[in-house]
C-alpha cells in the first residue's frame, strides 16, 4: 500500500480570508499577552474586564453577543477571572435563571494595572503598521464583525 502525500499546502489559498485573519489574530495577541506577562492576564481577559468595567453589570448573552462569542466558549473564558476574584456571577434581574458578570474591586484594579501595558502593546501594533493603516484596519475589522448579522 502507497501512502499518499500528506504535506498540507496553502499555495492555493493565498488569498483566503479566514486563514490569513486568523494567523494574524494569533500573532497580535501572542504580542499583547507576551506584553501583558508581568500583570498576569492574557489579552482576551483583558478585553473582558475592560468591556466590563464600562458597564455594571452584562448578562453573559449580552456579553458574548458584544464579543461574537459563543455562550459556552465565553462561560469558559470567565471561569480563570472568577477564580481570581476578578468577577463575579450574579442571578439575572428579570429572569433569576439568567446570569450577568460583573467586576470585583479585585477586577477593576486589575484591569487598571493592566491599561499602560495595553498602551505599550497599542503603541507597538500602532507604530507596526502606520497610524493611517491602523484607522483603515480598525474600520475593516468593524466591518467584519457584522458579517454575521447580514448573513
Amino acid at each position: 500500500m502507497s501512502r499518499k502525500n500528506t504535506e498540507i499546502t496553502l499555495s492555493d489559498y493565498p488569498s483566503c480570508v479566514n486563514f490569513n485573519l486568523r494567523k494574524a489574530v494569533r500573532a497580535v495577541s501572542q504580542h499583547y499577552d507576551k506584553i501583558l506577562v508581568p500583570v498576569k492576564l492574557r489579552c482576551t481577559q483583558f478585553t473582558i474586564l475592560t468591556i466590563l468595567s464600562k458597564t455594571d453589570a452584562l448578562t453573559i448573552t449580552g456579553l458574548a453577543d458584544f464579543l461574537v462569542m459563543d455562550r459556552t466558549t465565553l462561560t469558559r473564558n470567565l471561569k480563570p477571572l472568577e477564580k481570581e476574584g476578578y468577577l463575579t456571577i450574579l442571578p439575572g434581574i428579570v429572569d433569576k435563571r439568567s446570569r450577568r458578570v460583573a467586576l470585583t474591586n479585585e477586577g477593576k484594579e486589575a484591569q487598571k494595572s493592566a491599561i499602560p501595558y495595553w498602551q505599550q502593546a497599542q503603541k507597538e501594533m500602532v507604530s507596526f503598521i502606520g497610524e493611517e493603516d491602523t484607522r483603515h484596519l480598525i474600520r475593516y475589522l468593524q466591518l467584519l464583525s457584522t458579517i454575521h448579522q447580514s448573513s
